[in-house]
């Protein structure tokens, strides 16, 4: 494996959990950044989500349900052939409702997503949820 192809599955592995760590600690700004402009959303709900400033309005509303996420992710899969790449991450969820008080839902799914180097940065450029399950209690 060439230094490049580690340094690449690094990167790729590390847009993931900042995706990750930007939803659960409300971080905005770091989760944005981890998207290219146009990304493409699909099955998060029943339309295709187009934009990374829509995506980001949706993601903002969706979590104010929430009083904390926890998302975990599996060890990712990655493919690189050049300036693209598809990762393959399993992750598991948990998300603490705000109502009723003390429940949760739980999340098992897969994050199959198109990344992109932009200006020497990977950024998601498709991105879907693959649901696996899913507990609420």
């Amino acid at each position: 494996m060439s230094d490049q192809l580690v340094a690449d599955r690094i990167a790729l592995q590390d847009v993931m959990l900042n995706y990750a760590m930007g939803v659960d600690e409300r971080d905005y700004v770091r989760y944005r950044s981890c998207f290219a402009d146009d990304v493409e959303i699909l099955d998060f709900g029943p339309d295709p989500i187009r934009g990374a400033d829509a995506w980001l309005e949706y993601v903002e509303k969706a979590l104010d349900q929430y009083d904390a996420t926890q998302h975990m992710l599996g060890p990712q899969l990655a493919t690189v052939n050049g300036d693209t790449a598809h990762t393959r991450t399993d992750v598991q969820a948990r998300h603490y409702l705000k109502q009723p008080a003390g429940s949760t839902f739980t999340l098992w799914a897969t994050y199959e997503t198109d990344m992109q180097r932009i200006d020497g940065e990977w950024k998601i450029n498709r991105h879907r949820l693959v649901v696996r399950g899913s507990k609420t209690e």
